[in-house]
């Protein structure tokens, strides 16, 4: 751990999830794959197409309405539809398909395994301070069973725009009825972690995974979440 600006008061800690709280990438490769059996069950026409296909299709959509990429649900919901009409599918049909398809995709994306290690750091941390969850995704603390640790969770898109932006964070003050400096949020990406919580007023703690050159300072440096066992310990 690397103390870059001193500490001030801490009562809530912010936690991003996705590759913060646990690995991801299989996480989306499953529900990529999941979408693409329910794509070819239900509109047999698309079983050439693979998952690039389907990005490019986004790609499109955000470049007509940019704002989209705020949420990124929908964002992949539209996504599949635009791509089912694409094909020749009409809007009624792809509309229909693209529902079916993207709840498979949701179903896999939040069977999400929290390690037992990382729910006790998380139980250990909530006996001393509030725990929410601030992230661009759409993983559910619900469903990964870590809600009963959580005051709540903040999504990019139903929230407000996502990280680096500081919407998510100034939502989470007002609601928690704290000074933004009073959150110390933690996250693997520097940019919309750490930028994002800083943009906000809020304190930022890094997680790096691959020790990588500090452009903008957090507060912290962590090169592994079990490090934030030293707040326990502080005064």
């Amino acid at each position: 751990m690397q103390l870059f600006k001193a500490l001030q008061h801490i009562s809530v800690l912010s936690f991003d999830l996705d590759d913060t709280l646990y690995d991801n990438k299989p996480v989306i490769a499953a529900a990529e794959a999941a979408m693409l059996q329910s794509l070819a069950q239900h509109a047999p026409l698309t079983r050439s197409y693979n998952s690039d296909f389907w990005w490019q299709q986004r790609r499109l959509l955000a470049k007509a309405t940019p704002e989209i990429r705020h949420d990124l649900g929908r964002w992949r919901l539209l996504g599949i539809e635009a791509g089912l009409v694409s094909l020749g599918l009409s809007q009624c049909e792809a509309g229909e398909i693209a529902e079916v398809a993207y709840t498979a995709f949701w179903q896999e994306r939040t069977n999400i395994k929290i390690k037992p290690e990382v729910k006790a750091l998380l139980t250990a941390l909530a006996s001393r301070y509030q725990l929410i969850a601030i992230t661009n995704g759409n993983a559910c603390i619900q469903k990964m069973g870590l809600g009963e640790l959580f005051e709540f969770s903040l999504q990019a898109g139903p929230d407000g725009r996502m990280k680096p932006y500081a919407d998510l964070f100034l939502t989470a003050a007002s609601r928690l009825q704290t000074a933004p400096q009073r959150i110390l949020h933690i996250g693997d990406s520097h940019r919309a972690d750490v930028m994002g919580a800083l943009n906000a007023g809020c304190q930022a703690a890094w997680l790096d995974h691959l020790q990588q050159p500090v452009t903008i300072l957090p507060h912290l440096r962590l090169t592994a979440l079990a490090q934030l066992a030293a707040l326990l310990d502080a005064n």
